[in-house]
């Protein structure tokens, strides 16, 4: 009995491997619903604390919605291929996490003034490639409904966010642009403008606050 609960035990551990294998990546379109999900539930239920502390609500943010962006694969599309292949390992994770920071604090006001108004994620597209697109509707405090349509590709069998379209402007495109920008007032100097690139942010936040196509508000 003993000699054959071993043999079943061994069976079982040999398996998990590829049981694990078997349990298929959630799709695009449910990983950006469940993200969605999380990042209202979580916000629901912390809102007052995150507007006393906004780092602590820029920490939940990378918590819940860093781990399904591509942040290397963004970083290197902001800095393009004529400074990304200039850029050291240690350069790259540094512009890494400070993208990631940029781009929650672009959305973190906007977010924190957010009440429910309604968020729906539209139905999934054809997913069988290694790139696909889910789009959703927000509707702001004025009543207005504002498109949002998510880029996702398929890295190592799982999808990862790249890119993100508000209302008609390409954060991406937005992002690439200021960085382009800022490496030419500073002298080509990629340490400054990987280091202050909190503040070129700002300066894109403002530029879209000032266009007739405004960032959900």
């Amino acid at each position: 009995m003993i000699s054959t609960l071993r043999r079943s035990l061994l069976v079982l551990l040999a398996a998990l491997p590829l049981m694990a294998h078997a349990v298929a990546a959630p799709s695009a379109h449910d990983l950006v619903q469940d993200t969605t999900n999380r990042l209202l539930a979580d916000l629901a239920a912390n809102k007052e604390k995150y507007k006393q502390d906004p780092q602590d609500f820029y920490a939940a943010l990378n918590s819940i919605v860093g781990p399904v962006v591509d942040a290397e694969g963004i970083s290197k599309s902001i800095m393009t291929v004529k400074y990304s292949r200039k850029a050291t390992p240690e350069q790259m994770r540094t512009f890494e996490e400070n993208f990631k920071k940029g781009l929650f604090q672009f959305y973190g006001n906007a977010l924190l003034e957010y009440n429910n108004q309604g968020i729906v994620v539209e139905p999934a597209k054809d997913e069988s490639g290694n790139r696909t697109s889910v789009g959703m509707t927000v509707k702001g405090s004025n009543g207005a409904i504002y498109p949002v349509s998510y880029t996702l590709e398929k890295i190592n069998g799982e999808w990862k966010l790249r890119n993100v379209i508000i209302n008609g402007i390409n954060i991406g495109k937005l992002f690439r642009d200021q960085f382009a920008d800022a490496m030419q007032r500073n002298g080509n100097d990629l340490d400054k403008t990987i280091n202050n690139w909190a503040g070129e942010v700002a300066k894109a936040k403002e530029a879209t606050e000032n266009s007739p196509e405004k960032v959900v508000q």
